[in-house]
């Protein structure tokens, strides 16, 4: 049976551009910046969308919610003025941004939304391969995942923008020397979840939504199988990059699961809202998890050359640092919820 790596799931670059000649791929940064301080200086932000606060909410007060639409106008534009659209990525991308938007102003059931998710998934990665059954299935089973993995984390000022700027800035160093359009994208990517960041880091002026989240979680899982197929980095290498929304998100699933609970409904059991609600701010989280994402990507660019002893090494290491964190999360939460008795 054919591997995924088989499978020509890559983003065709058709047109060639030499990135060190030109700084293009900054321009989502002032524009998604400009963008933002317009509509909030101008009060029209407070009239496309405000988040109102909710059960699962860590904030208390109302905020526009326009930062992720800002993203998706400002990558399409610039994608679709400074080169060719990648085959099959910019629709993939306009789609889920609709259908995100739709659900962020009038709400849209869960079976629906996924289902979307699914179907965009599959429809990407047939239409830029022909993987068969069983490789369509499992791209569109981790494309569809990742899509969603990323909306369930961005409920922190600070944190869904940031991982933005780590992961796809680690995306693009790591593609840089094989291919300049792949890396094109992910800064592209990176420097306007930079000017979304401006605005988002605490105190909060802007919120992105789900017209945001659901298209970064997309991207997250589309450039890195295009990596991967392209021999750019190993198989390992975007878990690795976005290893703290993918392990945070996915234990808390698995967990809520086997506990007979609801898991698409939403909720504040995430490890990054069970510190802020024993007391951590924002700021202090967003800053510990930028340090977290830092040392992981910085650690992925490293240890992807290497002999594979040493990447399975380097990978268990990680492993063992990412439990012992959620464990030591995990026994304050049991005696913060205990009123401090162990």
């Amino acid at each position: 049976m054919a591997g995924l790596r088989d499978y020509n799931l890559s983003v065709p670059a058709p047109a060639k551009m030499h990135i060190p000649n030109s700084l293009l791929f900054l321009l989502p940064l002032p524009l998604v910046a400009a963008t933002l301080f317009l509509l909030l200086r101008s009060g029209l932000a407070w009239r496309l969308a405000v988040d109102e606060p909710n059960h699962r909410s860590l904030h208390t007060g109302k905020v526009p919610r326009i930062g992720g639409l800002v993203i998706v106008l400002a990558l399409l534009a610039v994608w679709t003025v400074a080169m060719a659209p990648p085959q099959g990525l910019l629709p993939a991308v306009a789609v889920l941004a609709v259908v995100s938007y739709a659900d962020d102003h009038w709400g849209m059931p869960v079976v629906l939304r996924f289902a979307a998710h699914t179907l965009v998934a599959a429809a990407y990665a047939g239409l830029v391969a022909n993987p068969g059954w069983t490789g369509l299935l499992m791209t569109t089973l981790a494309l569809a995942w990742l899509t969603n993995l990323y909306n369930f984390m961005d409920g922190a000022n600070g944190l869904a923008g940031g991982m933005a700027v780590f992961g796809f800035g680690v995306y693009g160093l790591a593609a840089l020397p094989g291919n300049e359009s792949l890396a094109f994208i992910s800064f592209g990517v990176a420097a306007a979840a930079a000017g979304f960041l401006l605005f988002n880091f605490h105190p909060a002026r802007v919120f992105m939504g789900d017209v945001g989240s659901i298209p970064l979680g997309f991207l997250a899982g589309a450039i890195g199988l295009a990596g991967w197929t392209q021999a750019l980095w190993p198989a390992w290498f975007p878990l690795l990059v976005f290893a703290p929304f993918v392990v945070d998100a996915s234990v808390t699933l698995v967990r809520r699961g086997l506990r007979g609970e609801r898991v698409w409904q939403a909720h504040r059991e995430h490890y990054y809202q069970r510190l802020v609600r024993m007391g951590w701010s924002h700021r202090r989280l967003a800053l510990h998890e930028y340090a977290l994402m830092a040392a992981l990507g910085a650690s992925a660019l490293a240890l992807q050359t290497t002999p594979d002893v040493v990447q399975w090494a380097g990978l268990a290491a990680w492993l063992g640092v990412l439990c012992a964190l959620m464990w030591v999360i995990d026994r304050r939460w049991r005696n913060h919820t205990n009123g401090g008795r162990p």
